[in-house]
């Protein structure tokens, strides 16, 4: 499968992704811890179907320590055991912030109020930040039917 457009040779693209992709590297310096960082974003991309973020962000994560079972069960957290309760709330808010067109009310009190007895306002920041930015970057890739199966841990940070 080839990409529509290769971002690495556009000039539009490189003179854009370059601010883009400074959001996502600022992210992973932000307060929300790592684990949690990478659990969301795959489950954004899940949600989304994008390909290439699947597997970037199932990469990073175990390259980061996490395990096949945690990974493999994100796309059924609700009835896993293994997330913490933390993990579930800012799961629950990803996807309510990424199916905003099925909820047509985006994130509800509930769900806000139940993310913020684990994270200050700085973590529910970078939260919010992480999981628009992941929507984005989602956009990106499957527009343009970017492939996946080839990325490397670290490749883009």
């Amino acid at each position: 499968m080839n990409a529509r457009i290769n971002y690495f040779t556009s000039p539009v693209a490189g003179k854009a992704l370059k601010y883009f992709m400074a959001v996502g590297r600022e992210l992973k310096e932000s307060p929300l811890p790592a684990a949690t960082q990478e659990l969301v974003a795959l489950r954004v991309s899940q949600i989304n179907g994008c390909a290439a973020c699947i597997d970037m962000h199932t990469k990073e994560a175990v390259a980061a320590g996490e395990s096949a079972v945690r990974l493999n069960l994100v796309v059924a957290w609700r009835e896993a055991t293994v997330f913490t309760d933390a993990e579930r709330a800012a799961l629950a808010l990803a996807e309510q912030g990424t199916r905003t067109a099925d909820a047509a009310t985006g994130v509800d009190d509930d769900t806000w109020a139940y993310a913020a007895t684990f994270y200050d306002e700085e973590q529910l920041t970078a939260l919010v930040m992480l999981v628009s930015f992941m929507n984005a970057v989602n956009r990106l890739n499957i527009i343009t039917q970017q492939p996946a199966g080839d990325y490397k841990p670290g490749q883009f940070h």
